[in-house]
């Protein structure tokens, strides 16, 4: 059963309204479709000829099938943290839940997806309707609507969490994801690189591409909720990307991905229970169309299907089939090539049918696929195939030589494309020059460690003052470097330090910025003050308390300490099991009289919550702006001598494009998923 249209078919755009509503919408916690019949006669035919589903289970199929396909999450983000987001669903909303009733119902719970490790993925039957109608309810759906936004929950559909757990990735892997829009999965490959948090540069990347430049926008909103300096946005066609090239001890090698993630086109049948149009739509047309792209029959045994028989545990799945009749639009079978007649051989192809051959047949494993039925766990319809690449593609003639550390090898250089989409080109990337003044105070004024890699920040543009520093990682930069001119790249790196206005005076014109701050930290010596969870309560509530309402530790950390940025880092106490238990980092300033954080609302909020602070229907009162002080004056001016930075300039599309298109389970009828563990290119 397919999962992703050959066509990026969209819904129709709604109005958007204002305030809590579009947000909601935006985020994909709001409303359903209008009721229509849900039966298909070729549908239903097909499906029981197949036999794809046992015989004694087709009622329940079917039912589930017309029933409305549960709200999934998935706590994303690295490992502490995610763990404390699961920890305040389950004992703090969760908890609320139990016994509840709404309009003489008892409020059903949510519950564990059984295969995904640690809880950290859930569903649950609670519609819209029913959050709002209950205080507590809706306090949930507060929380849920909010922390989505924030990037620390993500709706997406079950199924679709799948394909990036079997590829096994490590932190040191190289990873292709080839039709990654809008980033769900693309999110959970990132997320795999990070597994050991005490490494802000792990050794692997992924290179997330997607052939809609719109939706690689999207994408790049949901990889940098992540803030990580191993992920690369590109724009190509998934079936031509340029084969890329590293250098390696001075030599250029073709780079070697070890794993590939691929969402390839397919015909949409087991997304009926969120896209109801396929009821009323469904043929058999869009399969037959999609036939002539997939290539298991003529790889030569390159590709091998893979036994994942003992991955997830808990996960029920059925195995790929290996009989089956071809059925045209109008309903007419075929059961071998010889039946069809001359006239339909151009709709069908010989290769549509089961391999004859025994011996070949059973050499291709095709019961190690994956299919997902909806009834088994209350989910969409999926297929999975996970292949492992064991010789080079019979069609390339001229094989790369293959280096002993067994990767692929792949082209990059540093002329960067700019071609003009929406009105607007891509702004360069340029890397700091060895000798740039620049660096020098910012090295001395954080007192950064030697091993600190300079060599990877890299700037948005060529000419006139450098207002924002990015950092790559070492083996990000070393593709950048080598295949700019073959690329279009559209994202890459995170922001480290913002230009502040006459800065300088402080001792350094750059000021820290909180979306690197975690890759940053290990590097910095100086300017870090340690605070307790109540200073960093005072820190996240006040806009620009004085120093005299901190503890009294935190006061004489400062107060030899001159004006600037600085870091403040909260490490959480085993022995207080019900404080905080996870490490915080936030950027702040220190003034004359006063400390402040300089952190996102949305990231203000997350960790209130994190703390146990009620934040739903309290909005704090914005400070008046008499009695502002100098450091506050300060801070706006730093904003706006930033300027137009390149999130600023696609804030507007994404937010436009969220709206228009939804979140993952609602943009496209199907995604089926071949996921890819190679040690060679695609």
């Amino acid at each position: 059963m397919g999962r992703r249209a050959r066509d990026r078919r969209r819904p129709q755009r709604q109005e958007r309204g204002g305030g809590d509503q579009a947000v909601r919408d935006r985020t994909g916690w709001s409303g359903g479709y209008p009721e229509i019949v849900k039966e298909n006669e070729l549908f239903e035919r097909y499906y029981r000829e197949q036999a794809v589903v046992p015989a004694a289970e087709w009622d329940a199929f079917m039912a589930a099938l017309r029933e409305p396909l549960p709200a999934t999450l998935r706590i994303t983000g690295y490992k502490s943290h995610a763990r404390e987001i699961r920890h305040c669903l389950k004992d703090r909303f969760f908890a609320e839940l139990r016994g509840l009733r709404v309009d003489g119902q008892e409020v059903e719970m949510p519950q564990p997806l059984s295969w995904y490790p640690e809880e950290l993925a859930w569903h649950t039957n609670l519609s819209r309707k029913i959050l709002r109608k209950s205080p507590q309810l809706e306090k949930f759906h507060q929380f849920l609507v909010s922390e989505t936004e924030c990037g620390n929950i993500s709706r997406q559909e079950a199924v679709s969490m799948i394909p990036p757990l079997l590829l096994n990735v490590n932190p040191h892997h190289k990873i292709l994801d080839m039709c990654a829009a809008p980033g769900s999965k693309t999110a959970q490959l990132i997320e795999m690189l990070h597994a050991d948090m005490n490494d802000p540069f792990p050794k692997g990347f992924v290179i997330a591409n997607d052939v809609d430049n719109k939706r690689c926008y999207l994408l790049v909103h949901q990889a940098k909720r992540l803030n990580s300096p191993c992920i690369m946005v590109v724009n190509h066609d998934a079936s031509s990307i340029p084969n890329l090239q590293i250098d390696v001890d001075g030599k250029k090698e073709v780079l070697f991905y070890d794993r590939i993630l691929c969402d390839v086109p397919c015909s949409g049948d087991g997304t009926m229970r969120k896209n109801i149009d396929v009821w009323k739509k469904w043929t058999t047309q869009n399969s037959l169309q999609l036939h002539g792209i997939f290539c298991i029959c003529d790889i030569s045994g390159a590709l091998e299907l893979a036994d994942v028989s003992s991955e997830l545990p808990g996960l029920k799945r059925m195995p790929g089939i290996t009989k089956w009749k071809v059925m045209l639009k109008d309903g007419q079978w075929f059961e071998e090539w010889k039946d069809v007649p001359l006239n339909r051989q151009t709709q069908i192809r010989p290769t549509m049918f089961p391999v004859k051959d025994e011996e070949k047949l059973k050499a291709m494993n095709l019961e190690r696929c994956l299919r997902i039925l909806p009834h088994h766990q209350n989910t969409g319809g999926f297929f999975v195939a996970v292949l492992i690449k064991k010789s080079p593609m019979p069609w390339n003639k001229r094989q790369p030589k293959v280096t002993s550390f067994k990767r692929a090898k792949c082209y990059l250089s540093i002329t960067f494309l700019e071609f003009t989409m929406f009105g607007f080109k891509e702004d360069p990337f340029v890397f700091l020059p060895e000798d740039d003044p620049l660096f020098e105070p910012i090295q001395k004024f954080y007192a950064l460690d030697p091993s600190f890699p300079k060599m990877n920040l890299l700037t948005r543009t060529q000419e006139g003052k450098k207002r924002q520093l990015y950092m790559v990682s070492k083996e990000l930069r070393n593709v950048l470097l080598n295949n700019s001119e073959k690329m279009k790249v559209i994202n890459t790196g995170i922001k480290v330090w913002s230009r502040n206005s006459d800065g300088e005076q402080f001792g350094c014109a750059f000021r820290l910025a909180q979306e690197g701050i975690y890759t940053l930290y290990p590097f910095i010596h100086a300017r870090i003050i340690n605070v307790c969870i109540e200073d960093v309560k005072i820190l996240l509530t006040q806009e620009n308390p004085f120093l005299s309402k901190f503890s009294s530790e935190t006061q004489k950390k400062v107060k030899d300490m001159a004006m600037g940025s600085i870091v403040l880092k909260y490490d959480p106490d085993p022995e207080k099991p019900d404080e905080l238990q996870c490490p915080i980092v936030l950027c702040g300033w220190q003034g004359k009289t006063s400390l402040r954080a300089f952190v996102p609302k949305n990231e203000r909020l997350h960790y209130l919550r994190m703390m146990g602070v009620e934040v739903f229907k309290a909005k704090r009162k914005e400070e008046e702006s008499e009695g502002k002080t100098e450091e506050e004056g300060q801070y706006r001016a730093a904003q706006t001598e930033e300027g137009m930075d390149v999130e600023d300039k696609e804030h507007d599309l994404v937010t436009k494009m969220e709206a228009e298109i939804g979140e993952e389970s609602s943009h496209s009828p199907v995604e089926s998923s071949s996921v890819y563990p190679t040690n060679h290119p695609p």
